[in-house]
C-alpha cells in the first residue's frame, strides 16, 4: 500500500485509503466475524470417486455400522440403495432423521423421501435457503466413534453412475462430528415437517 501512496497525489491518497479500509472491513464481514477454528486431524478417512468407484456402497456400509443415530442433510435423494439402508437402520432401532431440500423433493419425480417417511424415518424440509445443498450424514455423532459422510455426491443414481463426484467417509473424529451435528441442528431449527 505504501508504494501506491507514494505514487498518488495527496488528494487521491485521501480517497484511496478510506476505500481500501472499507474493502478490508467488508471482507471481514463475509466470514460472519466468526471464522471456523481448525479441528484436529484424527481418525480415518476413506474416499471414493464416481462413477468408477462404489461411493454408494461405502455409504451403505457406514449406515449398516450405525448403532444409535443417523442425521442426514440431503439436496437430491433418489438412490434406492441409500434410502433402503436408512430404512433398514430405522428398523434396527436406529434414530434416523433426514432434512431435505424442499424444492428438489417437490421437483424430482423419483425422490425417496416419501418412501422413507412411510417407513417411519422422520423427515423435514428445508425451505430457508435458495438451495439446501448439503450432502452430509452424521452417524452416531454423540458416540465415542462417530462417522461423518460428506463430499460432492448427491444421494442419487446419477451421483453414482453418471456424474464425476467424490465421497469422504471420516471415522473417529469427534470434534468434526460435533461440528456437523451442530450444523444439522441449525437447519433442523428452521425446517418444516415433511407432509406427503
Amino acid at each position: 500500500m505504501n508504494a501506491f501512496r507514494l505514487a498518488l497525489p495527496m488528494k487521491k491518497t485521501r480517497i484511496f485509503v478510506p476505500v481500501l479500509c472499507a474493502i478490508a472491513l467488508s471482507a471481514n464481514a463475509f466470514d460472519g466475524g466468526n471464522p471456523s477454528k481448525p479441528l484436529p486431524a484424527t481418525g480415518t478417512v476413506q474416499v471414493a470417486f464416481t462413477p468408477e468407484e462404489d461411493a454408494t456402497g461405502l455409504i451403505v456400509k457406514a449406515l449398516r455400522e450405525a448403532s444409535k443415530t443417523v442425521r442426514v442433510l440431503a439436496y437430491s435423494f433418489t438412490s434406492n440403495e441409500i434410502s433402503f439402508a436408512l430404512i433398514e437402520a430405522k428398523r434396527r432401532g436406529i434414530d434416523v432423521q433426514v432434512i431435505a431440500d424442499a424444492e428438489q423433493i417437490r421437483r424430482l419425480e423419483h425422490n425417496k423421501v416419501g418412501l422413507m417417511h412411510q417407513a417411519g424415518v422422520r423427515v423435514w424440509l428445508d425451505e430457508q435457503h435458495q438451495s439446501a445443498h448439503n450432502k452430509v450424514m452424521v452417524i452416531d455423532g454423540d458416540g465415542a466413534n462417530p462417522t461423518v459422510v460428506t463430499g460432492s455426491m448427491n444421494f442419487t443414481y446419477s451421483g453414482q453412475f453418471k456424474n464425476a463426484e467424490n465421497v469422504l467417509i471420516l471415522r473417529g473424529n469427534k470434534p468434526l462430528a460435533e461440528a456437523y451435528s451442530a450444523n444439522w441442528q441449525r437447519h433442523h431449527n428452521h425446517a418444516s415437517p415433511y407432509r406427503p
